[in-house]
Order: structure tokens, then C-alpha cells, then sequence
């Protein structure tokens, strides 16, 4: 990679975040808050990157953002590895994450899948499990949000097709929910 391809690269991340539906991430940060004053938590779920990134988000959450606050409830369903092989092993990979949210979710919880494509079936298992029992569900996604925008009752598109800049732009999202929720509190 040379100069000129190092500036590209982050003149297009740039293009993205300022690109991405302002609106939804306002209502995301705002209906998340009111599920935790409501006594819900929140439960992410990703594949390879998008896992590190459920991590990152929850850890905003249950330690902090950019104030001093009480912990807040998040979880991000890759860390249990046992889990994620035994269900893996047991069943299937495309179950590990909808068998957990049959064990952790209540009607009433946030649970955000992430997935750069939108079609990762542990993903869309995971969303119609969570729809099912009464949860509001977030599908954070690439270009077109794919199976998962016909899923997820809020759908918030990355305008690109690579994945590292989605995932840029997913991590963005996730601070900035942070601070609406920081500041909601």
C-alpha cells in the first residue's frame, strides 16, 4: 500500500461514516436507552471481525463509555467458547448463537446482530429466535443488508461492500450509541 492508496482508504471510510443514516443511529441509541432504564439488556452477536466488534461494543457498556456511571447489561454471545463448540458440535454452527439467545434473552431485551454481508446464518437464526421471544432486534450489516434487513426491526447499512470499512463504520456506530446512551442516563 502506497500514499496514495493509504489516503483512499480513509477518504472513503470518511465518505461512509458521513454517509451513514444519522436518524437510525439516533433511534438505535435512544431505544436502547429506554431499555435499560427499563431493566433490559443488551445481547450482540458477530462472525470473525464483527465478533470482536459485539465485544468491543458490550465492553462500552458494561464498563464505561466517557463517564462515570453505573454498569449497564451487555453481553456479547462469541466470548463462551465452550458454548459457541459445544453448540457447535452438538447441532450446528448455524445454531450457536440462537441457542444462547433462547438461554440469556427476555422479551423486552436489544439483541444486534452484526454481520458485513447480512446473510450469516447463525446471524438470521439468532434475529428470528430473538423476534420471537419479544425482543427488539438490530441487524448492522453492509451495502443492501441483505436476508437480515427483512429480519431485524432496524436495519442500519454500511453504503460499502468491504468489510474492513464496514466494520469501521459498525465500531463508529457503537460509540456514538454509547454516548446517546451515556448521556440518556
Amino acid at each position: 500500500m502506497d500514499i496514495a492508496e493509504i489516503e483512499s482508504y480513509l477518504k472513503d471510510g470518511a465518505k461512509l461514516r458521513n454517509n451513514i443514516d444519522y436518524k437510525k443511529v439516533y433511534e438505535l441509541g435512544t431505544e436502547l436507552s429506554r431499555r435499560f432504564r427499563s431493566g433490559n439488556k443488551l445481547i450482540l452477536c458477530g462472525n470473525g471481525g464483527s465478533a470482536a466488534d459485539s465485544q468491543h461494543i458490550a465492553a462500552e457498556f458494561v464498563g464505561k463509555f466517557r463517564k462515570e456511571r453505573r454498569a449497564l447489561p451487555a453481553l456479547a454471545l462469541n466470548t463462551n467458547t465452550s458454548s459457541l463448540t459445544a453448540i457447535g458440535n452438538d447441532y450446528d454452527f448455524s445454531k450457536v448463537f440462537e441457542r444462547q439467545i433462547e438461554a440469556f434473552a427476555k422479551s423486552g431485551d436489544m439483541v444486534i446482530g452484526l454481520s458485513t454481508s447480512g446473510n450469516s446464518p447463525n446471524i438470521i437464526n439468532a434475529l428470528n429466535k430473538a423476534n420471537s421471544m419479544g425482543c427488539y432486534t438490530v441487524a448492522l450489516t453492509g451495502r443492501g443488508g441483505g436476508k437480515l434487513k427483512g429480519i431485524a426491526k432496524l436495519t442500519i447499512e454500511v453504503n460499502s461492500s468491504e468489510t474492513s470499512l464496514i466494520q469501521e463504520v459498525h465500531i463508529a456506530i457503537g460509540h456514538i450509541i454509547s454516548k446517546i446512551v451515556e448521556d440518556g442516563l
